[in-house]
């Protein structure tokens, strides 16, 4: 496992990170993780190499996200958008959760707080519910924390860590670390 890129966060940002890190760890089968911001701006996300490793172990079969996160960031901010849109046409009320199974693999989307959405791209043989119970305690602990000053500082490292991989335009379709491989 590498270390994760926490140095001179705020306690609540290291929190964030671990609690991510946790996510991934404990669960079998999560391929990768987003959060995303209500305007779609990736906040944190799973390690870039863990989803190489994935995906080299599904013998160089690409499903899903091409292994960046900003992908993965960009399909949560769009599914959330479409069920917050169906669910006012509907008067149903807030999302809570959305779920989409395919047959290799499935997509978790589930709301935190102030329009920020948690997303796990799982594997087929993922168990949905065990990644549903995770996901909710993911966002029991961190919704009250992530604070518009808290989704700030999250943006602000993403955007220092990728301007020190050198290529900006590169770094911003590879996920920022949080120290999670298998």
């Amino acid at each position: 496992m590498t270390a994760p890129s926490t140095f001179g966060l705020s306690r609540e940002a290291r929190n964030l990170h671990f609690l991510l890190t946790n996510l991934v760890e404990e669960v079998p089968g999560i391929q990768s993780v987003a959060v995303v911001s209500s305007d779609g701006l990736l906040l944190l996300s799973s390690d870039a190499a863990h989803n190489a490793a994935a995906r080299e172990a599904r013998d160089e079969k690409l499903t899903g996200p091409r292994g960046s996160s900003a992908d993965l960031a960009t399909i949560v901010s769009g599914i959330g958008s479409l069920t917050i849109g169906a669910a006012k046409l509907m008067d149903s009320g807030a999302v809570k959760h959305t779920m989409v199974a395919m047959d290799e693999g499935s997509l978790f989307v589930m709301s935190i707080s102030d329009g920020s959405l948690l997303g796990v791209h799982g594997a087929t043989d993922v168990d949905m519910s065990v990644v549903a119970y995770h996901m909710a305690l993911f966002v029991g602990r961190a919704g009250h924390v992530l604070t518009p000053e808290l989704r700030s500082e999250l943006r602000q490292s993403l955007e220092h860590e990728n301007e020190g991989h050198g290529d900006k335009h590169k770094g911003k379709s590879e996920s920022t670390s949080t120290g999670s491989t298998r």
